[in-house]
């Protein structure tokens, strides 16, 4: 064992190999650390070893910090790699962070990192807000991809206006974090349009000046509790679309002819019911006579029986019957009534 000890190869694969290992990971690292260095923005090696541990593109996170002090824009090599953990786009949120310092809009890393989340997942980026805050951008109302092309209200007169708009909006960073997006901006303009068009007396009104529409919806403060501040709405076409007013009246008009004719239907079967009623008593009344008629004969066969009928009698009654139908033959030979 003392033998082993005093080994010079011993001592030398002891120290050696640790030392190979330290080396190999300096070297690992040295590219990045001496590129973060000579740009002014370094960063430790054992920073760069604790983020390669815990699964961190170091290239990338002393990337942005080279940006960002490059910039003039102080950040520490943590709070980029707190933002990457977060799940954020930290070249991103540098790009914005520069954008935002060249056009002199106040933003701070807080807020921008901020931002870039909420866009996540979104389509959107912090970098994309904060070029729409420097350069405003146009939305159509309504937005092509919903199917319609225009936003279509009723004048009072009944006449139906279409529009189509276009709404300038920059973007608001202090309320982008929690404010309502694009959606909210083109429901609520297309909301004041419609109320607008609908408080018109005539279409004619709406058609001679379009502008009123864009004032009227512009003095609503439409853009309250969104991420964006409405600069100007502009009226891009204004088309004359159905009388509405005509259809409702005509479709009234149809309804009321078949309350009509459903009336008078209920009074025509009320009339047949009444008129077969009066057939059945008129029916009623001739079996009635009948019934009179047949008891004329038994009367008389009584009275024969009795005495208070004669012969002569019966003859002469007869005779009157005979003499009562040969008159009314001569007084209408064809049998008119």
């Amino acid at each position: 064992m003392s033998e082993l000890l005093s080994s010079p190869l011993f001592w030398g694969i002891l120290i050696g190999v640790p030392a190979l290992i330290v080396v190999i990971v300096f070297l690992s690292f040295f590219s990045v650390w001496l590129r973060a260095l000579l740009a002014g923005a370094p960063v430790s090696p054992l920073n760069l070893v604790a983020m390669r541990l815990r699964q961190v593109p170091y290239g990338i996170m002393v990337d942005a910090r080279i940006r960002a002090t490059k910039a003039g824009i102080k950040l520490s090599i943590d709070e980029i790699e707190a933002q990457y953990l977060a799940g954020g786009n930290v070249i991103n949120c540098v790009h914005a962070l520069i954008a935002a310092q060249k056009a002199g809009i106040a933003l701070d890393w807080q807020r921008a990192c901020a931002i870039d989340l909420a866009t996540k997942g979104s389509g959107k980026s912090v970098e994309e807000a904060v070029r729409t805050s420097v350069d405003p951008k146009v939305i159509d109302c309504p937005n092509p991809e919903s199917g319609r092309t225009t936003i279509d209200g009723v004048a009072k007169d009944g006449i139906q206006v279409k529009v189509k708009a276009r709404v300038t909006v920059r973007t608001h960073l202090d309320r982008f974090v929690g404010g309502a997006k694009e959606e909210t901006i083109i429901a609520r303009v297309g909301e004041g349009i419609v109320s607008t068009i609908g408080g018109a007396e005539s279409y004619k009104s709406v058609l001679e000046s379009p502008d009123s529409i864009s004032k009227t919806v512009l003095a609503r403060g439409l853009d309250v509790g969104t991420a964006f501040e409405i600069l100007s709405i502009d009226i891009a076409d204004v088309d004359v679309g159905e009388n509405v007013g005509a259809k409702l009246q005509e479709a009234q008009a149809e309804a009321n002819k078949s309350i009509a004719q459903a009336q008078a239907e209920i009074r025509r079967a009320a009339a047949v019911a009444v008129e077969q009623e009066m057939k059945a008593r008129v029916q009623e009344m001739q079996a009635k006579v009948v019934e009179a008629q047949a008891q004329v004969p038994l009367a008389m066969a009584e009275a024969f029986r009795s005495g208070r009928l004669g012969v002569m009698d019966y003859y002469r009654m007869e005779n009157v019957q005979s003499d009562t139908s040969m008159r009314s033959a001569i007084a209408n030979p064809e049998g008119k009534k």
